[in-house]
Parts: C-alpha cells; sequence; structure tokens
C-alpha cells in the first residue's frame, strides 16, 4: 500500500538505515572537528570555531514518526548527512517523491 508518496517497506527500510546514516554523518563530522582542532592557532579560536561548526551541524536530527519519513528523508539530503543515490532499495514512490521536494 503506498501512503503519502512511500510503502510500509519503505518505513521499515528507513528504521534500519537511518542509525547506519547518522552514525557514518557524525564520523564524517568528527574526523573534520579533529582537524579543525588540529590546526596551528590559538585554543580559543579553535574553540569557537569548533563550537560554531557544531551548531551548524544539525542534520543527523529526525523525529521518527511515519508521517515525517518523506520530510526527513528530503532534510537528511539537503544535510548532507545522505544523498539520492542512498534511495537506491526504496521504493519507486518515494524515489519520485524525494526528486519532487529536491527539485520543487
Amino acid at each position: 500500500m503506498v501512503e503519502r508518496g512511500f510503502t510500509e517497506g519503505d518505513w521499515k527500510l528507513f528504521r534500519n538505515k537511518i542509525a547506519d546514516w547518522q552514525e557514518a554523518y557524525i564520523d564524517r563530522n568528527n574526523k573534520e572537528y579533529i582537524k579543525l582542532l588540529s590546526e596551528d592557532a590559538n585554543p580559543s579560536e579553535k574553540f569557537w570555531g569548533l563550537e560554531e561548526r557544531i551548531k551548524e551541524d544539525t542534520g543527523v536530527r529526525v523525529e521518527m514518526s511515519r508521517s515525517k519519513l518523506i520530510f526527513n528523508i528530503i532534510s537528511l539530503i539537503n544535510e548532507g548527512v545522505i544523498s539520492y543515490e542512498d534511495l537506491e532499495e526504496f521504493s519507486d514512490e518515494l524515489k519520485e517523491t524525494a526528486r519532487f521536494f529536491l527539485e520543487s
């Protein structure tokens, strides 16, 4: 059954994938934070630079609600957590809905 541009299988797949997507995104950010902290700069500059960067990196927060599935996926793509290619296993309905929102 297709509901709001996705299937029940899409919802189950999303629930299975979200933790790995979040971990990969956080791992990438952590490596960038280490690089930032390793720069040749004053400790306070590094600290405030890191604080600012962390404020910007909010891409992994999602409300786990079936009704927000499409909006979560669009947000994850827009924040760079995942790419459209990460939707390969999802239904054509979900991919078409995501593409519609991304192109609007």
